[in-house]
């Protein structure tokens, strides 16, 4: 339902691969979207890198091409208006052409006239070193533009929200592969997370969320622990996601109309 309070404004979003955009935040960008802001989507690069879950989905073997039209129908699904994809080097976003990455989110941010941006807290969700690039350089744009600069979120994931996750799979009968990307120790995510200042609650949005992340095919794969989630679980374990506000704040305070403000001491 549209809100008077986000009518007119545009929140970006800054990440690093196709798929980062679904699993990080993906029910708050489609409630963003039905509630009237324009969200629009920065992502820096197209994943050369990422595992390839069916040869079959890359016949051409140009993983970055399927990638990013994987990313085109993620977006499509979460109510994304505008698209950037850039392609910076897969698994180096840290450290290559800084500098240029810099100044592209900040153009980002300047053409669109973003009253606030999202991107990754500094432990990147499970300390992937592209997000925390990712992080670092969002940071440094905002820092940039000063007092013109918007308001900047810091996504992040609750200590023990991916082990409840696989969990919950497990005992739908899901076997965690030795290789792949769903072999990552699930402790990870979250594990040093900062207190967050707002939640969102997007359990109605769950299901977009879980179709965006579906687009992604070629890392998701047919069998991922989403998948075995029923309804129930699926809202309870994914119908919240968090972020934590950068101080001192910039700009307008967009997620706060829609979420749970939280009181960091």
């Amino acid at each position: 339902m549209p809100d008077a309070k986000l009518s007119g404004r545009t929140v970006l979003a800054v990440f690093a691969h196709p798929d980062d955009e679904s699993l990080a935040c993906g029910g708050t960008l489609a409630r963003l979207s039905d509630a009237g802001a324009r969200v629009v989507l920065l992502c820096a690069s197209i994943g050369r890198k990422g595992a390839i879950s069916d040869p079959a989905l890359v016949p051409d073997g140009d993983l970055g091409r399927v990638r990013a039209e994987e990313l085109r129908q993620a977006a499509t699904v979460l109510g994304v208006e505008e698209i950037v994809i850039l392609d910076h080097p897969d698994g180096d976003l840290r450290w290559a052409d800084a500098p240029r990455l810099d100044e592209e989110i900040i153009s980002a941010i300047r053409d669109f006239h973003a009253d606030a941006v999202i991107t990754f807290d500094d432990d990147g969700l499970y300390w992937h070193l592209d997000h925390v690039g990712i992080h670092e350089r969002t940071w440094d744009a905002i820092e940039a533009l000063g007092a013109d600069a918007p308001s900047l979120y810091f996504v992040t994931m609750p200590k023990g929200l991916m082990r409840h996750v696989f969990d919950a799979a497990v005992n739908m009968g899901w076997i965690q592969p030795a290789s792949g990307p769903w072999a990552i120790t699930p402790d990870a995510f979250g594990l040093h997370a900062k207190p967050p200042t707002v939640v969102m609650d997007v359990r109605d949005w769950v299901p977009r969320k879980l179709a965006a992340l579906f687009c992604h095919r070629t890392q998701m794969g047919i069998d991922n622990p989403f998948t075995r989630l029923d309804a129930a679980e699926a809202r309870r374990w994914l119908g919240t996601e968090q972020f934590r506000r950068l101080e001192p704040q910039t700009g307008c305070s967009l997620l706060e109309p829609l979420g749970e403000p939280r009181v960091v001491s």
